[in-house]
C-alpha cells in the first residue's frame, strides 16, 4: 500500500482548514506594527491539533476530565494518546499551559498561541519569547 497517499490527504487536508479560516479578523492585542496580533476566542473554534480556530464548533475530546478539541476523527484520536499534544507554551511567559485550561488568541491568518491569563495574551505584541 503507498504510504503516501494518506499524508498527501492530510495536507491536502489542511489546506482546506487554512483556506476556510483565512478569513478570520478578530483584534485585541496589537503588535508592534499597530496591526492585529491576536484576538481571545472560545476553545470549541481552535482545532488543538493543528493550532488553528474554525468558524464552527470542532469535536470535543475529554481526557481526565478535561475538554479539547479536534477537526477530525485523526486530531480526535491524538488528542486521547498523546499528552504532549494537549500542552503548549505561553508565548509570553514561557511557561507550559494546559490548553484546555488555556486563553486561547488568534492571529489574523488563523494561527493560535496558548495563554496563562488574559493578561498575558493582551500584552501578547505577536513575537513569542525565545525557546533558550
Amino acid at each position: 500500500m503507498n504510504t503516501r497517499i494518506p499524508a498527501l490527504k492530510a495536507l491536502a487536508f489542511a489546506c482546506l482548514c487554512l483556506v476556510a479560516i483565512l478569513g478570520f479578523q478578530p483584534a485585541e492585542s496589537r503588535a508592534d506594527n499597530g496591526s492585529p496580533a491576536v484576538s481571545q476566542v472560545e476553545s470549541k473554534y481552535v482545532c488543538m491539533m493543528t493550532d488553528h480556530v474554525f468558524p464552527k464548533e470542532q469535536i470535543p475530546v475529554v481526557v481526565e476530565n478535561k475538554t479539547y478539541y479536534g477537526c477530525c476523527e485523526m486530531c480526535e484520536a491524538r488528542l486521547k494518546s498523546s499528552a504532549e499534544s494537549r500542552v503548549a507554551v505561553d508565548p509570553v511567559s514561557g511557561q507550559q499551559v494546559d490548553k484546555a485550561a488555556a486563553v486561547i488568541g488568534a492571529t489574523p491568518e488563523g494561527g493560535v498561541y496558548y495563554f496563562e491569563s488574559v493578561e498575558n495574551l493582551k500584552s501578547f505584541k505577536g513575537t513569542p519569547v525565545s525557546a533558550d
